[in-house]
């Protein structure tokens, strides 16, 4: 007698190369966690891919050519392309300078991206593969993960196309966001960075439509949103951090400062003030309450007085003059923010920022760029001297190799410091036993301008 013998086809194979922010991260994740459900594998480098996706950002003129290198050098290592993201919304740009991509979709336009894999790579495996479902794919660390609550923005910022790339404000229901969220801290999330394009509008789209949650009615708001995820444990029963990203400081933010104070959430807000100067953030069509903003920082910090504000400033928008820009310097140095980021203003097709008059040339953004980094590093550096000698948890993300005298070093991020933007805590003869993930309570000996220096205590 003899037996049939059955010869599974290989999977293919797909590679992922994603550009721009944490929210495109979280849309290439979901596209992977799809493609992986429909018996897809994936390729760790351009040769071992049937088709590799780029997921491009098109935010600035700066982001649009490094996507389009990116599309160039993925054709050219292997061939087989297809473009999504933000600058898929410019396919004819992106057609006129690589015509060999196979498709291209727009931004979280999941559907569409499948659909081209599946037409440009079918998937050849039968009905003996993967029948045991696999968890959702993640490209960050194990311990900490992006929860995007949100899509899109009703802002009109003079700046900024996100509108048009990604529409209107579109939110998740809270349910199913607090179901992620558990799901993920389930599953050895340490650490989860709430991301949205406006986290303090969630649910406004919706009326702030509530739903049941564990017995009980939540809203759809950002308030009863961080409630509950201040309620998450880990499996050993610890809180999580939740750090909260893209923070419009409206008047309901201030409830949110009490559960930092409680230490259920993390007591850090980012904060996309863009501007201090009246003059230039009407200009920017940006809220213009630089003042009350000053005020409630006080407050903020009267009630939690660990908490730490990051935000991120544009320098040179058209219309900014000297005495604009000195404002601004001097609002930083009454505001004493702990992390801030700078940008030269770039115009960006499609952005009416683009047709205002009195534009800046580049020398004097790069003159004033030069200026608000010595401030904001001298403000920086101060304050992080004052942590030396200070005790308080630290995240681990990377453990080194022992040195000739078999001393391990770490390095982790404080509650003041989100992943990829803001410092590092460098920890220095660290167990051996030590992983990703842990956190520890590290006492910090020295520290520069940006980063702390530290023990185990």
């Amino acid at each position: 007698m003899t037996t049939a013998t059955t010869i599974l086809p290989d999977q293919k194979k797909i590679g992922m190369v994603s550009l721009g922010c944490p929210k495109a991260l979280v849309d290439s994740e979901r596209i992977l966690t799809r493609l992986r459900a429909d018996g897809y594998a994936f390729a760790e480098d351009y040769a071992g891919a049937d088709i590799v996706l780029v997921n491009t950002c098109g935010f600035l003129d700066s982001a649009k050519e490094e996507s389009l290198a990116a599309i160039g050098e993925a054709i050219a290592e292997n061939g087989r392309v297809i473009v999504t993201g933000c600058m898929g919304e410019e396919a004819d740009a992106i057609r006129a300078a690589h015509p060999q991509v196979l498709a291209v979709t727009g931004a979280h336009q999941y559907e569409q991206v499948v659909e081209a894999v599946h037409t440009h790579a079918p998937p050849s495996q039968g009905p003996f593969i993967d029948l045991i479902p696999q968890p959702d794919i993640k490209l960050t660390p194990r311990h900490y993960s992006y929860l995007k609550i949100s899509e899109g923005c009703n802002h009109s910022c003079a700046f900024c196309i996100i509108p048009d790339l990604r529409g209107k404000l579109a939110s998740r229901r809270i349910d199913a966001v607090l179901r992620e969220a558990e799901k993920l801290v389930a599953a050895g999330t340490r650490e989860l960075l709430v991301i949205s394009q406006d986290t303090s509008a969630y649910g406004v789209d919706t009326r702030h439509e509530p739903r049941s949650w564990k017995g009980r009615e939540v809203r759809a708001h950002m308030t009863d949103m961080a409630r509950e995820l201040g309620h998450l444990r880990t499996p050993d029963g610890q809180t999580p951090w939740v750090r909260l990203h893209y923070v419009y400081p409206y008047p309901h933010v201030d409830q949110v400062i009490p559960l930092m104070a409680e230490g259920l959430l993390t007591p850090y807000l980012d904060i996309p003030f863009q501007h201090a100067s009246p003059k230039v953030l009407k200009l920017m069509k940006r809220p213009a309450n630089e003042a009350k903003v000053l005020e409630r920082l006080k407050s903020w910090r009267a009630i939690c007085p660990d908490i730490a504000i990051r935000s991120s400033f544009v320098v040179g928008f058209p219309g900014e003059t000297e005495d604009d820009f000195r404002y601004l310097l001097d609002w930083l140095e009454e505001a004493q923010l702990d992390r801030v980021g700078a940008f030269r203003f770039e115009p960006v097709e499609g952005a009416a920022a683009n047709h205002l008059p009195d534009q800046v040339p580049e020398a004097i953004k790069e003159e004033r760029y030069a200026r608000i980094m010595e401030v904001t590093e001298r403000i920086s550096a101060a304050k992080l001297t004052a942590k030396i000698g200070r005790t308080f948890p630290v995240i681990i993300d990377d453990i080194g190799e022992a040195d000739e005298d078999g001393d391990i070093g770490a390095t982790g991020r404080s509650q003041a410091d989100a992943p990829e933007i803001d410092g590092a805590v460098y920890l220095r003869n660290v167990p051996a036993t030590l992983k990703p993930g842990d956190i520890v309570a590290a006492t910090i000996e020295d520290a520069d301008a940006h980063d702390l220096f530290g023990v185990i205590a």
